[in-house]
């Protein structure tokens, strides 16, 4: 078993490109079934998920291809965003 703390100190990977996505600051939860939707990523220029750009990289928990001790690696084509004040994006 994991705990959200523990996913917060692993750095996201994206193994399409080898991107360094950065960690996680969030976990999108399915409050009616209990499960984990995607994992939160702030996006680029934001420090401490708090200020820079309004947008997030929303990573599907089903395009996780490994969490390992110190990564998380992930596989995503077309890295997805999301604005907190607008439609979703891709970058």
């Amino acid at each position: 078993m994991i705990k959200a703390s523990d996913l917060r100190r692993r750095e996201i990977v994206n193994v399409f490109d080898g991107k360094r996505l950065g960690f996680v600051s969030d976990l999108e939860i399915d409050d009616s079934e209990g499960y984990i939707n995607a994992i939160i990523v702030p996006g680029p220029g934001k420090f401490f998920g708090l200020f820079g750009g309004d947008r997030d990289y929303i990573i599907p928990w089903e395009k996780i291809v490994k969490i390992g001790s110190d990564v998380i690696l992930v596989e995503v084509p077309g890295t997805h965003r999301k604005s907190r004040n607008s439609k979703d994006t891709k970058s």
